[in-house]
């Protein structure tokens, strides 16, 4: 199954039920207003909500329409709380190399995982407004899960059955104030601007096999301004979603709408190329001792999707471009 979010102007948007290859769409709030009130009560909407996307994609949902993805809003346009990982070694340990900087003891034992701004993401054909280019503009492109309620203490083996949701998002970073925020020990705000998110959130079964192990079996295409960018592997992922679900409810339970990320998407194997700017600058630093790739500037446009192994569309794809943005007097 496959829902998004019209924006139609409410800070909410409405619920749509979304055909498989995103061409229609049916309203779906009678079934449920918001995705926000589907996930909170989703053992009584899930089987109708499937009822109509089947109907849907046998062209038989009354009042489905063609679908412009540019009017949609992010899945979730504002979540309870957004949680996320940095679930791909390979990506560390290339910044440490690169940076110099002192290895984090556990890694590999403990997630790591922190608590980002959620009440407010972007749609996937939305501008990202931004009030400067000096700020290091970057995106990263992730997969994400949403949650229904998780209780305090929900072990790995269980977590999965509280997904309800997969996501790919673009989780947009400021490179030249994270430092700071980093060093004070109190995590990201000013660096993490608004994420944004494909147009479609889809039930796990949409992938197949290719999900699995709590992960997407999946490579990220990436391009940036109209140029390849990189593919690495979501598979890749050292902690799977279980493990990160987990690691975050051991001592609280979490509320439905929660979103957990898994990170920037990250490959030992250097030849799929990359998911952020940050990595490929790490690379070229340590191959000639110095960057030779800039952030972005204003007007740059950066794409990305996740297909199954057909080919076929997922998510949809995010496509949009950095724009300069924000009070009048910056």
């Amino acid at each position: 199954m496959k829902l998004a979010t019209f924006n139609d102007g409410s800070r909410d948007g409405c619920l749509l039920v979304v055909a498989r290859d995103l061409g229609r769409a049916v309203d779906a709030s009678d079934i449920a207003v918001t995705l926000q009130a589907a996930l909170e009560n989703w053992p009584q909407v899930e089987a109708r909500l499937q009822a109509l996307y089947h109907r849907l994609n046998a062209n038989e949902a009354q009042g489905a329409f063609d679908l412009d993805l540019a009017q949609l809003a992010a899945p979730l346009p504002r979540a309870s709380q957004w949680l996320d990982g940095s679930c791909f070694l390979s990506h560390g340990e290339l910044m440490q190399k690169a940076f110099d900087l002192e290895p984090i003891d556990g890694v590999e034992h403990t997630p790591l995982i922190y608590q980002g701004a959620s009440d407010d993401f972007l749609g996937a054909r939305m501008d990202i407004p931004l009030p400067s280019e000096a700020h290091g503009i970057d995106f990263e492109g992730e997969f994400a899960v949403l949650l229904d309620d998780v209780p305090m203490g929900c072990p790995p083996e269980q977590a999965l059955q509280h997904v309800r949701l997969l996501l790919q998002l673009n989780d947009v970073s400021l490179r030249a104030l994270a430092p700071r925020e980093m060093k004070t020990g109190f995590g990201f705000l000013q660096a993490k601007p608004a994420s944004s998110f494909a147009p479609v959130a889809v039930t796990p079964d949409e992938l197949g096999d290719a999900w699995r192990n709590g992960r997407v079996h999946l490579p990220l295409q990436v391009e940036w301004n109209g140029e390849w960018f990189g593919h690495p592997h979501g598979g890749a992922m050292h902690f799977g979603f279980h493990q990160l679900i987990a690691h975050a409810a051991l001592t609280r339970r979490l509320s439905a709408g929660t979103l957990v990320g898994s990170g920037t998407v990250s490959n030992a194997d250097r030849s799929v190329g990359s998911a952020c700017i940050a990595e490929r600058r790490a690379i070229e630093i340590i191959a000639f001792g110095a960057p030779r790739t800039a952030f972005m500037r204003f007007g740059d446009r950066v794409r990305m999707e996740a297909r199954d192994c057909e080919g076929e569309v997922l998510f949809g794809a995010i496509d949009q471009r950095v724009v300069r943005g924000g009070w009048p007097c910056v």
